[in-house]
């Protein structure tokens, strides 16, 4: 685990190591420190499935107060294989967690997520309790097809009634009675003619349900059918969706129970249509140490007006809850 070349440069922001880690099955990922030797430890778990860590999510944590990991999940960003879905389920991604704190030395760490970065902390924390110093979430998504299904399937046609028609023009009409099995079996087959259509149109439909004020409202179907550049995450995310997050039926809520001890922040987009209040409520009634914090007049991104600030303050204040 060197030092990142970069690091030592001013900015306190740089990576003090950076590396590929070995896990299992023949997957390396993408593992960063920032902060400092001795700092509060924690981890920041990006969201999709299948995007990947960005420098700026760094600066979500201050460098004078702590020790915090980023990390690209299984075929995700930096790591490779890239793409790969082989030996990737949710199961693999809590274990890789435990690889990584132990590469760290870390007895307890903060995590920290949004939207699938959310599940996957939670699914962490479900699992290996003790190992969990506080939580912070963003957007919490319990990974449920129902989750997904109200997005595309009610809340896309009752806000966006025209994007909604544009993504329902892809299918054959055969297939719009189910639209999203219809979406993830194009985005999963091999062939480029099926796949590529399909993963633009539900990249680009994503991201619009995804922001407050979007710059655009309808799809460009013609650009969606040509050869421009193919996002990445679409893929992941139909592998896991089309999988049910690789968890039973409802599991996070249900046991929610193991969190108990646990100090939790839930950062929270009033408007957020994709993750919408109710879940987070949801999850806070089972979960009695978690406090809910809504920003008024934001969605689901990080971006969004006052979700970034809100973030950075719940984790401060987690680690002043842990360290008292």
């Amino acid at each position: 685990m060197a030092p990142d070349a970069g690091a030592g440069r001013g900015d306190p922001f740089s990576p003090l190591t950076s590396e590929q880690l070995a896990v299992s099955d023949g997957h390396e990922l993408y593992v960063e420190s920032v902060g400092r030797e001795g700092g509060i430890p924690a981890v920041y778990l990006h969201g999709g499935p299948g995007s990947g860590c960005q420098p700026d999510h760094r600066r979500l944590f201050d460098p004078e107060r702590f020790h915090a990991v980023l990390f690209d999940q299984r075929g995700c960003g930096r790591s490779r294989p890239k793409g790969s879905r082989e030996h990737n389920t949710l199961r693999h991604l809590i274990a890789d967690m435990e690889v990584i704190r132990t590469r760290f030395g870390f007895p307890r760490w903060i995590m920290v997520g949004g939207s699938w970065g959310a599940t996957l902390a939670l699914a962490y924390a479900q699992a290996h309790p003790a190992r969990v110093s506080g939580i912070v979430l963003r957007a919490t998504f319990l990974g449920t097809f129902a989750e997904i299904e109200s997005g595309f399937c009610d809340r896309l046609p009752c806000f966006y009634p025209d994007l909604s028609e544009d993504f329902l023009s892809l299918l054959p009409e055969s297939e719009r009675s189910r639209p999203l099995d219809a979406y993830w079996r194009r985005i999963l087959d091999p062939d480029p003619a099926v796949h590529s259509p399909a993963a633009r149109a539900w990249n680009d439909t994503e991201r619009i349900l995804s922001e407050v004020k979007p710059s655009r409202t309808r799809l460009d179907v013609i650009a969606i059918r040509s050869g421009n550049a193919m996002p990445a995450t679409p893929f992941m995310e139909a592998h896991y969706f089309a999988n049910d997050c690789f968890m039973r039926p409802n599991q996070l809520l249900e046991e929610a129970r193991l969190l108990a001890g646990i100090p939790g922040i839930i950062v929270q987009g009033r408007y957020d249509l994709l993750c919408p209040p109710s879940t987070s409520q949801a999850l806070a009634a089972r979960w009695p140490e978690a406090q809910i914090r809504l920003v008024e007049g934001a969605g689901h991104t990080l971006y969004d007006p006052g979700v970034r600030d809100a973030v950075m303050k719940g984790i401060a204040d987690i680690a002043t809850r842990i360290t008292r």
